[in-house]
């Protein structure tokens, strides 16, 4: 019997970066679709609220606090996740920082932190997860969050574009890798979405400058992400490993 495209329930999904912003959505996205939820971070304080709103709307949720970058305490919080949830069946590699200043303003301190978060961080994530998915003999699905800054780049965010695009080439090596073993690996690389820490960025001049240059003429509404990130997870994209999905309203295809 085929299983159903795009069903999640009852499946356990780990998140990382799930305190806010795009970690803190997909948490409650998956968690709305049926998946028992892992939400991991450094923020204690905040990954209690988002588990508390997930429980009040009738989801299933728990919060573990993680520093992506030590590969002792990923393992940690795995086996912590599998203890509750059992075996992990997919993984939001979403952990991610920036520093925004002209690279040669960027001292060592900036590099290690975006460097060692965004990517060191995504390896550790999804290598511990890939080991417990093949010792549970589980067929898994990883969706790294990359970023069209990967692809291309922008001024004053140098650390953080050469961590994406070192996460799209991740996602490749894996994927190539892993393959035998039933694991997926995919990227989603967002483009330019309204958050709340960036809205007053978006109405300066410049900001609405950058805006113009969307193909769409404007920013993504983080619900625009849902589609993509289930078809990556669910058995809907069970033929897609290796591949990078770019949701930018048109962006990269953008004129120079």
């Amino acid at each position: 019997m085929e299983k159903a495209v795009f069903e999640i329930r009852d499946r356990h999904i780990l998140v990382t970066g799930g305190s806010s912003g795009f970690g803190r959505h997909f948490g409650r996205f998956l968690a709305g679709h049926g998946a028992k939820v892992t939400l991991a971070a450094r923020r204690v304080d905040a990954l209690r609220s988002v588990v508390a709103d997930i429980d009040a709307s009738g989801g299933t949720a728990q919060g573990l606090m993680l520093d992506v970058t030590m590969a002792d305490k990923v393992d940690e919080a795995i086996q912590q996740a599998e203890a509750t949830f059992g075996p992990i069946h997919a993984v939001v590699n979403n952990a991610g920082v920036t520093a925004t200043r002209p690279a040669l303003e960027q001292d060592e301190g900036n590099w290690d932190s975006v460097v060692n978060t965004n990517l060191k961080g995504v390896w550790l994530v999804a290598q511990a997860a890939a080991r417990r998915m093949i010792t549970n003999k589980v067929d898994g699905s990883i969706v790294n969050i990359a970023s069209i800054l990967g692809l291309r780049v922008a001024g004053a965010v140098a650390p953080y574009a050469v961590s994406k695009a070192g996460v799209i080439q991740m996602t490749k090596a894996l994927a190539l890798e892993w393959a035998r073993y039933g694991i997926r690996v995919n990227a989603l690389a967002p483009g330019y979405f309204a958050t709340e820490l960036n809205e007053d960025f978006f109405e300066s001049d410049y900001g609405k400058a950058l805006i113009k240059r969307v193909p769409q003429r404007r920013l993504g509404k983080i619900h625009e992400l849902d589609g993509p990130l289930l078809l990556l997870i669910s058995n809907a994209g069970s033929f897609m490993t290796g591949s990078v999905v770019a949701v930018d309203g048109g962006h990269l295809v953008s004129g120079l």
